[in-house]
């Protein structure tokens, strides 16, 4: 028995456990499906891509999309300590504050961008010290970058030239205009959830971590959560909870395991056979995504990506925390407006030191350098869903993510690579700028660039909001981020967002896990937000 059962130990669950036992008079038990984070490709942030579709990536893959020629996309997600912390792409990126105003505005008081921002700055470690938007005093290193590549430079110059505003904190108060991002990194290592939150806490005797546990229910009493049952090494077991019962499993898991424990949709349950505990319609849906598509041009400079890895480079890395070890690929973007008429950003321009095709799954030929800029819709109004694809809690969950189903989607796609080709055309880049490849110079005009889209649209792996917060019928949880109708259970991760953000969704996750501590610590009301 303890005080609290923690499924996940993602970015958030890392963030929860740290704080849940800062008082020694607290147990906390965190469950993670996945294995540790030992592995020198977790801890080299360049080698992101070598981690997926291994044994810490949940390898999971959307349903056929109509509106994306239909095809599957690949969805990597973190599953070891740490979550999708140890496998992302290490940029720092919170967002824009008419994001956070969009939540409050939606019925939850107190997550405001004013409301928020303190949760930001308690969790970070800024290098450039404290300000009014960024803390110094916090577990997460947020860095500047250590080894910038020229291209990086290039790109940064090449949208000033063609009007955008440099902005040296895209991470900051106001992320529109382009420049270099900050990065979790601590001296040239990735800075994981699970090592920022998690290492420091590992040796507190209140908090008991297990790793290779896959939770399969919440257990219930009546309408109160007690405890979970998990399978570890093909045999179950019972965690009990005291208190409260958490799942930050993250997006897709946090609903499946809802729906595998009798809440959810009454009627898809019942295809399933799940006895029904309470109906909460809401459950796995409002599933929103960040897509992107890229620019892909040659570089005539051998300065990308492709032939970094090498033994020097590893020995730089390791010995001096610098070189192209350090990178991801990904070191600048621009936040900008597909129209301006809109009052905030809706495209991202990131800048990708090497021929970013299909996830670098199928990389080019080592020293055919080329650089891609890869175009984020921020905004999207489609929404899919989180479906039960069995009862069984080992199988995967169908994700229904109806990318592109709203046209003006589209149109900001091509706006976004219009954009691009402007940049890769600016002075800056002459030197760097080569054949495009993709979409390639025969590909002009609207119907054409649309079918380029549909072709070749990635996830950028950002999906949230299944368990969306409100007070509205398909909201999940309410403002206190308890499940509504359910004593002792809340959702702490990305699902719990009702509106995705303009920008990354590490950095608020952790925040939300951040202010989810003070909800979670502060006096329990009598019962939780009814359903209404």
């Amino acid at each position: 028995m303890h005080d609290y059962v923690i499924v996940g130990a993602g970015s958030a669950g890392c963030v929860l456990a740290n704080r849940l036992t800062e008082d020694p008079r607290t147990t906390v038990v965190l469950l993670e499906a996945g294995p540790s984070d030992r592995h020198l490709y977790v801890h080299v942030p360049a080698a992101t891509v070598k981690l997926f579709k291994t044994e810490r990536d949940w390898n999971y893959a959307t349903e056929p999309q109509a509106q994306a020629a239909g095809r599957t996309l690949y969805w990597p997600r973190g599953k070891m300590l740490g979550g999708s912390s140890s496998m992302n792409y290490s940029m720092y990126v919170r967002g824009h504050r008419a994001d956070y105003d969009a939540w409050a505005g939606r019925g939850n008081p107190g997550w405001g961008f004013e409301d928020v921002v303190p949760y930001f700055k308690r969790g970070e470690r800024n290098q450039r010290g404290a300000s009014a938007y960024h803390g110094h005093q916090g577990p997460l290193w947020v860095s500047d970058l250590r080894s910038v590549n020229p291209l990086t430079q290039a790109f940064v110059a090449g949208g000033a030239a063609v009007g955008l505003t440099q902005n040296p904190d895209v991470g900051g108060a106001e992320p529109e205009g382009i420049g270099l991002t900050q990065v979790t990194q601590k001296k040239g290592r990735r800075c994981s959830a699970a090592v920022a939150y998690l290492q420091p806490a590992r040796g507190r005797r209140n908090l008991e971590v297990i790793t290779g546990a896959h939770a399969t229910r919440v257990l219930l009493e009546g309408r109160r959560a007690v405890g979970v049952s998990y399978r570890r090494d093909g045999t179950e077991h019972t965690a009990r909870a005291a208190r409260e019962v958490v799942l930050s499993a993250g997006t897709v898991n946090s609903p499946q395991l809802l729906m595998l424990s009798g809440i959810g949709p009454a009627g898809h349950l019942r295809e399933h056979g799940i006895p029904v505990v309470q109906d909460l319609p809401g459950v796995g849906e409002n599933l929103q995504d960040h897509l992107m598509v890229p620019v892909i041009c040659r570089c005539p400079e051998p300065v990308t990506m492709s032939n970094a890895e090498t033994f020097a480079n590893l020995l730089r890395w390791l010995i001096l925390g610098r070189g192209p070890y350090t990178s991801s690929g990904a070191e600048a973007c621009a936040f900008v407006r597909s129209r301006p008429d809109l009052p905030a950003p809706d495209l991202e321009l990131i800048l990708v030191t090497c021929i970013y095709r299909n996830h670098y799954l199928q990389p080019p030929p080592r020293d055919e350098h080329g650089f891609s800029i890869v175009v984020v819709l921020l905004q999207p109004k489609s929404a899919g869903r989180i479906r039960l694809r069995s009862a069984d809690p080992l199988a995967p969950p169908r994700i229904h993510a109806d990318y592109l189903s709203d046209p003006d989607e589209l149109r900001a796609a091509v706006d976004g690579i219009t954009l691009a080709r402007r940049i890769v055309a600016a002075r800056p880049l002459d030197r760097y700028r080569g054949d495009e490849l993709d979409p390639g110079p025969a590909c002009q005009g609207a119907p054409a660039l649309e079918a380029y889209v549909r072709g070749h649209c990635e996830s950028l792996y950002h999906p949230v909001g299944t368990c969306a917060m409100g007070c509205h019928p398909l909201a999940v949880v309410d403002a206190t981020l308890r499940v509504r109708g359910i004593e002792g259970l809340r959702v702490v991760d990305a699902s719990i967002m009702p509106v995705i953000i303009r920008g990354h969704t590490n950095a608020p996750t952790m925040m939300i896990a951040e202010k989810a501590a003070d909800l979670i610590k502060a006096p329990a009301p009598v019962s939780s937000a009814p359903v209404r």
